[in-house]
């Protein structure tokens, strides 16, 4: 094996992250490991009068309350798709081990993976200019809130970061897509530090077209949350003081159309981890952790497990499970994933295994045959 280099290392200094499991990666974990979330309210915040699709079992973010974190002033022209990722990110920054200073924010971006934005937004923007007296008569305030770039411009705003802001559509992969795009970015000097990561909002709108579409699976459940990492490039001059939590030393992206069925959508992922453990200067054997998908379409985590394999020549690591735990996830899904693995390393399970410098993987398949890996590897004592 031969480790990464300097010059492609982008570190991992921090992160936020909101689940059905609560606010943390600690509560995230916890939930993972013991395979059930604590209590909730059944969905009934992010209904409003709206009913539930018979036999749909929703996961919103227990007592979501972003005043508590964003203050009162201009969230009621906030969807919950924007409100997630801002607090995501207000999270990230609150557990750097210093803040960056005014000087730091002409080269800090935004880059965040989204869906469509908010579609509960949509509906009812586009709905109220039907019953409207008059069809231009619909509040601008609410107009913005559709723009697929609403959250990350949101972010940038409030912090005044001037640097790249970005927001990536790519489905299940929609996460490791920015994460990706985010690394790039930083390896090639359009930015010192970026705010990465994805979200998904649940709503009576989402949660009516999932169930329509049947993609589901036979145990439907629907989540929603946001996880926000700092990324940095090593060594650059905004990097943060103290040891960062993790290195992605590489990410992978691919896709195979889905009428060449699903073992071809198997090897595809299994070309992309091999592509990105080549990148990272890993060996299968080296991963210790895998962070899976586990699409909960049909069919989609058997497909996902055999190109790993595949890939992994025969070596087993540890699976978290994160979207058995919080439902489906959709472009936060790949977020989530990480944050599940940070946290994971974060608890101490494999120090306490005398793993030295361990190595993760995430792996990512969408309904559409979109695939995607990202190799992490967990920063040493020494940094």
């Amino acid at each position: 094996m031969s480790g990464t280099t300097e010059s492609t290392a982008v570190r991992i200094t921090g992160y936020g992250v909101l689940s059905a499991a609560g606010v943390g990666g600690k509560a995230l974990y916890e939930a993972v490991r013991s395979g059930a979330l604590p209590p909730g309210d059944g969905g009934e915040q992010v209904l409003g009068e709206q009913p539930a699709p018979p036999g749909v079992r929703l996961l919103p973010v227990p007592d979501f309350a972003p005043r508590e974190y964003l203050g009162r002033k201009g969230l009621s022209a906030l969807s919950r798709t924007t409100t997630l990722g801002m607090v995501a990110a207000e999270l990230a920054l609150d557990g750097l081990p210093e803040p960056g200073g005014p000087e730091e924010r002409a080269d800090t971006g935004v880059v965040l993976g989204t869906s469509t934005g908010s579609a509960r937004a949509f509906a009812e923007f586009f709905r109220e200019s039907y019953e409207a007296q008059r069809p231009y008569l619909v509040s601008p305030a609410l107009f913005p809130g559709l723009l697929l770039n609403h959250g990350a411009s949101q972010v940038a705003m409030r912090h005044s970061f001037t640097g790249l802001n970005a927001s990536l559509a790519g489905g299940q992969v929609s996460a490791l897509s920015a994460l990706r795009y985010a690394r790039n970015a930083l390896l090639t000097g359009r930015a010192a530090r970026l705010l990465t990561g994805g979200v998904e909002e649940l709503s009576a709108h989402t949660a009516w077209a999932w169930h329509r579409s049947g993609a589901l699976g036979e145990r439907p459940a629907l989540g929603e949350g946001s996880a926000v990492f700092v990324l940095e490039a090593a060594g650059g001059a905004g990097s943060a003081v103290g040891t960062p939590l993790a290195e992605l030393t590489a990410c992978e992206m691919a896709f195979t159309p889905l009428e060449e069925g699903p073992h071809a959508v198997a090897a595809a992922l299994s070309r992309c981890v091999e592509d990105a453990l080549r990148a990272a200067g890993a060996e299968p054997g080296d991963i210790g952790v895998v962070s899976a998908g586990a699409s909960s379409g049909s069919g989609w985590s058997a497909v996902e497990a055999r190109g790993r394999r595949r890939a992994l020549a025969g070596h087993e690591p540890e699976v978290l499970r994160v979207q058995e735990v919080l439902g489906e996830t959709y472009s936060a899904s790949g977020a989530l994933q990480l944050a599940a693995l940070l946290a994971h390393w974060e608890d101490g399970a494999e120090q306490a295994a005398g793993s030295g410098a361990a190595w993760g993987l995430v792996t990512s398949v969408g309904h559409d045959g979109s695939v995607g890996a990202a190799v992490l590897r967990r920063s040493s004592p020494a940094g």
